[in-house]
């Protein structure tokens, strides 16, 4: 038997507790090359911990289909871990608060397709899902010496699926 979680829009409010939303909503912050570009300024609190540096890799993610299965998630309790699609594809983002070292009750967003997020240190979340095509994305996380990954698996699933 799985656990029913249902899919909300992403946005900033909502996912203030687990990390930033990333997009360019509103005016940029100032206009920058000429008055040509818009400079959407210092979008996410980006964490390191002590030991570690800002590294920035890339990522092809396989996509997933409706409803998804979530049997595991996972979180990175000695930095940040920012995602940013270079595709304009939607994908899934899970998350939950900790309970004594696993995760409390997930929840479930899904991008607009234009938008990055970034987890804020130690936040349970899902593996990167994209939803309907291949998804390429810069990730900006910790790179250090010590580990920095820890996983829980759910002894009963969770069956993510869009709302009616």
């Amino acid at each position: 038997m799985m656990q029913s979680l249902f899919i909300r829009p992403l946005n900033a409010a909502a996912f203030a507790p687990f990390g930033d939303v990333l997009d360019v909503q509103g005016a940029p912050d100032k206009l920058i090359n000429q008055g040509l570009c818009g400079r959407f300024h210092d979008r996410a609190t980006l964490d390191f911990g002590v030991g570690g540096r800002a590294g920035i890799s890339l990522f092809d993610a396989q996509p997933r289909a409706l409803p998804y299965r979530l049997e595991m998630m996972e979180r990175h309790p000695d930095g940040s871990q920012a995602f940013i699609p270079m595709h304009c594809e939607a994908f899934l983002v899970i998350v939950a608060q900790d309970n004594d070292g696993r995760p409390a009750t997930p929840l479930a967003f899904v991008t607009n397709g234009a938008q990055g997020i970034n987890f804020h240190r130690n936040i349970w979340h899902g593996v990167l899902t994209p939803l309907s095509h291949p998804g390429r994305f810069a990730v900006i996380d910790r790179i250090g010496d010590t580990p920095n990954l820890q996983e829980y698996w759910f002894d009963t699933p969770w069956q993510v699926q869009a709302a009616d």
